[in-house]
């Protein structure tokens, strides 16, 4: 609910005011009231509204919302409950991108066999803040119109808050723009991965490498589902931190190259993605990029980012293929997006969103690359998008024929 400063009707006798157990404080000044859920304390980060009905633990554990407080528009979240298997993010311990999550209506018990915790109970495990009982419909009308706001989070089970400091607090936060998102999201160190995609009854499969492809993805905050989908399409797959070189990739001596998603401003991690994203597609090595992978690899080829207003978050977005003709729902989380009046000759738009016509999807007519600025493992569709991964394959195979 909005703060109002008017004066409340008279309650009946008897009649208990409830207590706003938490706040969600804008930048601006606006105060939302609601309810606790999750981790207590303060989270701070940049609000923006996701229109997804399902997912939304991969939602919460996707690396590319590190920085960002998610705004649902379904209003019945956590109805299904949490799992230890629809996690995004490769890490597993209880840290997550996401800052905090808002919602409208109170979380019910889970209801489904795959359930093995309440999502306030997943929240508080993972340190995320949140909120219900807020009016989302207004929230994202806001957005809507002025844009994604900074905010602050504060869940105090006492509602105990000093306003007047958190909306001090809200105001002064750094904008999105010139952040770098990436370091605490990324890979430590090198890994392999092996894991292919979920089956029903027997779980997550995998498959033995030494026999697929050679595929380095280098993670910015790269999706698990993203590495199965590789996987079960015979890649042998070596993830490496974001800040991996150019030679270290090349000493993997990798048939393929993946770009992965992320967080933050592409053009604050480009200052050290771009030179090897560079050096990877000088040496004609073939390369696939996904979200902020294909961000980079937009300003790798000379190309410009831009801030959008509200951005694209959700599951419903259609994007037509050029190449194909043909329009895909898929899905989406992206604050920024390439401008690709900005791209050089050698680059052709190969993607497009119906919703605003903003890009997303490039190919090089020179090179054996491109990318797409959506998420064609995420399955809204429910699987329009899934031919990327074969159209990567087919493109290492291509090349390396031609190379022998």
């Amino acid at each position: 609910m909005l703060q109002d400063d008017a004066a409340a009707p008279a309650q009946p006798e008897g009649w208990a005011e409830p207590v706003a157990t938490a706040l969600l404080v804008l930048a601006d000044g606006t105060v939302l009231e609601g309810f606790g859920i999750g981790a207590t304390g303060e989270a701070a980060g940049e609000v923006c509204f996701n229109t997804a009905m399902t997912g939304y633990q991969e939602i919460l554990t996707d690396p590319s919302y590190a920085g960002q407080i998610v705004t649902f528009t379904f209003p019945h979240i956590g109805n299904v409950g949490t799992n230890d298997e629809d996690l995004e993010s490769l890490d597993a311990a209880p840290a997550s991108g996401v800052r905090g999550a808002v919602i409208a209506s109170a979380v019910t018990n889970p209801s489904n066999w795959r359930s093995s915790r309440h999502l306030d109970g997943w929240l508080k495990a993972r340190g995320i803040v949140g909120i219900t009982g807020v009016d989302t419909r207004a929230l994202t009308a806001l957005i809507r119109d002025r844009g994604m706001p900074n905010a602050i989070l504060a869940n105090d089970p006492e509602g105990r808050f000093d306003r007047e400091a958190l909306i001090a607090k809200a105001a002064t936060l750094p904008p999105m723009e010139g952040l770098d998102l990436v370091p605490p999201v990324t890979s430590k160190a090198s890994t392999t991965w092996g894991e292919t995609s979920w089956q029903h009854p027997a779980g997550y499969g995998s498959r033995a490498a030494g026999e697929g492809l050679k595929v380095v993805a280098i993670d910015y905050g790269v999706k698990r589902n993203i590495l199965r989908l590789l996987a079960k399409a015979g890649c042998d797959v070596t993830v490496v931190p974001a800040t991996a070189s150019a030679e270290e990739v090349l000493a993997l001596k990798p048939d393929g190259v993946f770009l992965s998603n992320g967080p933050g401003d592409p053009a604050a991690t480009g200052e050290y993605a771009v030179p090897v994203i560079r050096a990877l597609l000088d040496k004609k090595v073939p390369t696939f990029g996904i979200c902020l992978g294909h961000q980079l690899m937009g300003l790798a080829l000379g190309g410009r980012t831009v801030k959008m207003s509200q951005g694209h978050h959700g599951a419903n977005h259609p994007v037509k293929d050029h190449t194909t003709g043909k329009v895909e729902i898929v899905s989406m989380n992206h604050g920024f997006a390439v401008d690709p009046s900005s791209l050089p000759d050698n680059a052709v738009e190969t993607h497009v969103s119906l919703f605003d016509g903003s890009n997303c999807g490039l190919s090089l007519t020179d090179r054996p690359a491109f990318s797409v600025q959506h998420h064609p493992e995420a399955s809204p569709g429910p699987q329009d998008s899934h031919y990327l991964f074969d159209r990567f394959v087919s493109l290492m195979r291509e090349t390396k024929s031609s190379n022998a």
